[in-house]
Protein backbone atom coordinates (compact mmCIF):
# COMPACT_ATOMS: atom_id res chain seq x y z
CA UNK A 1 0.00 0.00 0.00
CA UNK A 2 2.54 2.70 1.03
CA UNK A 3 4.10 2.20 -2.26
CA UNK A 4 1.56 2.94 -4.60
CA UNK A 5 0.73 5.70 -2.46
CA UNK A 6 4.64 6.81 -3.16
CA UNK A 7 4.01 6.26 -7.04
CA UNK A 8 1.02 8.13 -6.79
CA UNK A 9 2.33 11.25 -5.04
CA UNK A 10 5.31 11.09 -7.56
CA UNK A 11 3.07 10.97 -10.41
CA UNK A 12 1.25 13.98 -8.82
CA UNK A 13 4.08 16.17 -8.24
CA UNK A 14 5.60 15.49 -11.75
CA UNK A 15 2.41 16.72 -13.28
CA UNK A 16 2.35 20.11 -10.90
CA UNK A 17 6.08 20.91 -11.06
CA UNK A 18 7.56 18.56 -13.86
CA UNK A 19 8.18 21.96 -16.24
CA UNK A 20 9.06 24.70 -13.12
CA UNK A 21 12.07 27.29 -14.53
CA UNK A 22 12.86 28.26 -10.78
CA UNK A 23 14.54 25.72 -9.68
CA UNK A 24 11.66 23.88 -7.95
CA UNK A 25 11.34 21.33 -10.53
CA UNK A 26 10.70 17.45 -10.43
CA UNK A 27 14.55 16.56 -10.31
CA UNK A 28 14.69 19.11 -7.01
CA UNK A 29 11.58 17.14 -5.69
CA UNK A 30 13.54 14.10 -6.23
CA UNK A 31 17.14 15.36 -4.86
CA UNK A 32 16.04 16.38 -1.58
CA UNK A 33 13.85 12.78 -1.39
CA UNK A 34 16.99 11.10 -1.90
CA UNK A 35 18.98 13.58 0.52
CA UNK A 36 16.34 12.88 3.15
CA UNK A 37 16.07 9.18 2.98
CA UNK A 38 20.12 9.20 3.19
CA UNK A 39 19.99 11.95 5.97
CA UNK A 40 17.36 8.88 7.77
CA UNK A 41 19.79 6.16 6.99
CA UNK A 42 22.34 7.76 9.03
CA UNK A 43 20.41 9.65 11.97
CA UNK A 44 18.13 5.83 12.60
CA UNK A 45 15.81 7.97 13.55
CA UNK A 46 12.28 8.98 11.99
CA UNK A 47 9.48 7.34 9.82
CA UNK A 48 10.86 6.81 6.27
CA UNK A 49 7.55 6.59 4.82
CA UNK A 50 6.63 9.92 6.61
CA UNK A 51 9.88 11.85 5.15
CA UNK A 52 9.53 10.65 1.67
CA UNK A 53 6.09 11.80 1.43
CA UNK A 54 7.04 15.52 3.07
CA UNK A 55 9.94 15.37 0.85
CA UNK A 56 7.66 14.42 -2.39
CA UNK A 57 5.18 17.31 -1.35
CA UNK A 58 7.21 20.05 -0.20
CA UNK A 59 7.17 22.46 -2.87
CA UNK A 60 2.90 21.94 -3.36
CA UNK A 61 1.96 24.53 -1.28
CA UNK A 62 4.94 26.99 -1.56
CA UNK A 63 3.52 30.47 -2.00
CA UNK A 64 6.35 31.43 -4.60
CA UNK A 65 4.77 28.19 -7.14
CA UNK A 66 1.38 29.11 -6.22
CA UNK A 67 -1.29 32.22 -6.94
CA UNK A 68 -1.27 32.35 -2.75
CA UNK A 69 -0.17 30.97 0.10
CA UNK A 70 -3.93 30.11 0.57
CA UNK A 71 -3.80 28.73 -2.69
CA UNK A 72 -0.77 26.41 -2.05
CA UNK A 73 -2.84 25.27 0.95
CA UNK A 74 -5.33 24.58 -1.12
CA UNK A 75 -3.72 22.70 -3.41
CA UNK A 76 -1.80 19.96 -0.61
CA UNK A 77 -4.98 19.67 1.18
CA UNK A 78 -6.73 18.58 -1.68
CA UNK A 79 -4.25 16.13 -2.67
CA UNK A 80 -4.20 14.56 0.85
CA UNK A 81 -7.64 13.75 0.37
CA UNK A 82 -7.13 11.65 -2.72
CA UNK A 83 -4.60 8.74 -0.81
CA UNK A 84 -5.09 6.44 1.88
CA UNK A 85 -3.73 7.80 4.57
CA UNK A 86 -4.91 8.28 8.59
CA UNK A 87 -5.39 11.98 9.74
CA UNK A 88 -2.77 11.98 11.76
CA UNK A 89 -0.06 10.31 9.12
CA UNK A 90 -1.49 13.59 7.16
CA UNK A 91 -1.22 16.42 9.84
CA UNK A 92 2.26 15.06 10.42
CA UNK A 93 3.02 15.41 6.87
CA UNK A 94 1.25 18.82 6.36
CA UNK A 95 2.95 20.14 9.47
CA UNK A 96 6.62 18.99 8.12
CA UNK A 97 5.68 21.03 4.86
CA UNK A 98 4.52 24.23 6.74
CA UNK A 99 7.46 24.36 9.43
CA UNK A 100 10.55 23.55 6.84
CA UNK A 101 10.31 26.82 5.11
CA UNK A 102 13.44 29.17 5.44
CA UNK A 103 11.06 32.84 5.40
CA UNK A 104 13.43 35.45 6.03
CA UNK A 105 15.60 33.45 8.35
CA UNK A 106 13.10 33.49 11.01
CA UNK A 107 13.53 30.08 13.02
CA UNK A 108 10.52 28.46 13.32
CA UNK A 109 10.46 25.23 15.96
CA UNK A 110 10.83 22.16 14.38
CA UNK A 111 8.78 19.02 16.51
CA UNK A 112 9.72 16.03 14.88
CA UNK A 113 12.88 14.58 13.75
CA UNK A 114 11.36 13.62 10.36
CA UNK A 115 11.09 17.67 10.06
CA UNK A 116 14.62 18.01 11.11
CA UNK A 117 15.37 15.83 8.06
CA UNK A 118 13.31 17.05 5.50
CA UNK A 119 14.47 20.50 6.41
CA UNK A 120 18.04 19.50 6.22
CA UNK A 121 17.58 17.76 2.55
CA UNK A 122 15.63 20.28 1.06
CA UNK A 123 18.69 23.41 2.49
CA UNK A 124 21.27 20.83 1.23
CA UNK A 125 19.73 21.24 -2.67
CA UNK A 126 20.11 25.02 -2.11
CA UNK A 127 23.84 24.83 -1.82
CA UNK A 128 26.62 23.82 -2.99
CA UNK A 129 26.79 23.39 -7.20
CA UNK A 130 23.22 22.84 -7.49
CA UNK A 131 22.47 25.33 -5.35
CA UNK A 132 24.10 27.90 -7.71
CA UNK A 133 22.72 26.78 -10.64
CA UNK A 134 19.19 26.74 -8.75
CA UNK A 135 19.92 30.70 -7.61
CA UNK A 136 20.35 32.14 -10.85
CA UNK A 137 17.64 30.19 -12.31
CA UNK A 138 15.05 31.65 -9.91
CA UNK A 139 16.99 34.98 -10.19
CA UNK A 140 16.54 34.97 -13.53
CA UNK A 141 12.53 34.07 -13.59
CA UNK A 142 12.10 36.68 -11.37
CA UNK A 143 13.82 39.45 -13.17
CA UNK A 144 16.41 39.87 -10.35
CA UNK A 145 20.24 41.19 -12.02
CA UNK A 146 23.06 39.09 -11.69
CA UNK A 147 24.87 41.45 -9.34
CA UNK A 148 24.17 45.31 -8.37
CA UNK A 149 27.00 46.81 -6.36
CA UNK A 150 24.46 49.60 -5.35
CA UNK A 151 22.51 46.81 -3.42
CA UNK A 152 23.82 46.26 0.15
CA UNK A 153 22.89 42.85 1.89
CA UNK A 154 20.01 42.70 3.51
CA UNK A 155 19.83 41.62 7.36
CA UNK A 156 16.88 41.87 8.95
CA UNK A 157 13.77 41.18 6.93
CA UNK A 158 10.57 40.84 7.10
CA UNK A 159 8.75 37.89 5.34
CA UNK A 160 7.30 40.39 2.50
CA UNK A 161 10.75 42.00 2.11
CA UNK A 162 12.21 38.35 1.67
CA UNK A 163 10.02 37.69 -0.75
CA UNK A 164 9.00 41.01 -2.82
CA UNK A 165 12.39 42.96 -1.99
CA UNK A 166 14.82 44.74 -4.67
CA UNK A 167 18.03 42.70 -4.52
CA UNK A 168 20.28 40.95 -6.63
CA UNK A 169 21.36 36.56 -6.72
CA UNK A 170 24.78 37.70 -5.45
CA UNK A 171 23.18 39.39 -2.86
CA UNK A 172 21.04 36.49 -2.10
CA UNK A 173 24.28 34.23 -1.11
CA UNK A 174 24.40 36.29 1.54
CA UNK A 175 21.35 36.59 2.39
CA UNK A 176 20.53 33.15 2.90
CA UNK A 177 22.73 30.50 0.85
CA UNK A 178 26.06 31.27 3.19
CA UNK A 179 23.53 30.83 5.76
CA UNK A 180 22.19 27.88 5.63
CA UNK A 181 24.92 25.50 6.83
CA UNK A 182 25.05 26.71 10.52
CA UNK A 183 21.00 26.25 10.38
CA UNK A 184 21.03 22.47 9.61
CA UNK A 185 19.94 20.18 12.17
CA UNK A 186 21.49 16.72 11.37
CA UNK A 187 24.92 15.26 12.14
CA UNK A 188 25.03 13.54 8.34
CA UNK A 189 23.37 17.24 6.98
CA UNK A 190 26.06 19.08 8.39
CA UNK A 191 28.89 16.76 7.29
CA UNK A 192 27.38 16.75 3.56
CA UNK A 193 27.28 20.74 3.64
CA UNK A 194 30.65 21.19 3.97
CA UNK A 195 32.24 20.59 0.77
CA UNK A 196 29.10 22.50 -0.66
CA UNK A 197 29.83 25.70 1.72
CA UNK A 198 33.16 25.37 0.29
CA UNK A 199 32.00 25.44 -3.20
CA UNK A 200 30.09 28.21 -3.06
CA UNK A 201 32.96 30.46 -0.92
CA UNK A 202 35.17 29.39 -4.12
CA UNK A 203 32.50 30.42 -6.66
CA UNK A 204 32.16 34.01 -5.06
CA UNK A 205 35.76 34.55 -4.68
CA UNK A 206 36.08 33.57 -8.66
CA UNK A 207 33.07 36.21 -9.13
CA UNK A 208 34.40 39.19 -7.57
CA UNK A 209 37.80 38.55 -9.20
CA UNK A 210 36.35 38.53 -12.45
CA UNK A 211 33.61 41.12 -11.96
CA UNK A 212 36.55 43.51 -10.95
CA UNK A 213 38.67 42.52 -14.21
CA UNK A 214 41.72 40.61 -11.71
CA UNK A 215 41.23 37.66 -13.69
Amino acid sequence: MKELIIEQTENYVRNELGEDATGHDWFHIDRVRKNALHIWQYEKSGDPFIIEMAALLHDIPDEKLNTSAEMGDLKLASFLKTIPLTDEDKDHINQIIKSISYKGGRKTELVSIEAKIVQDADRLDAIGAIGIARAFAYGGKKGQPIYDPKFSVREEMSLEEYRSGKSTTIHHFYEKLLKLKELLNTTRAKEMAEIRQNMMESFLTHFFQEWNGKV
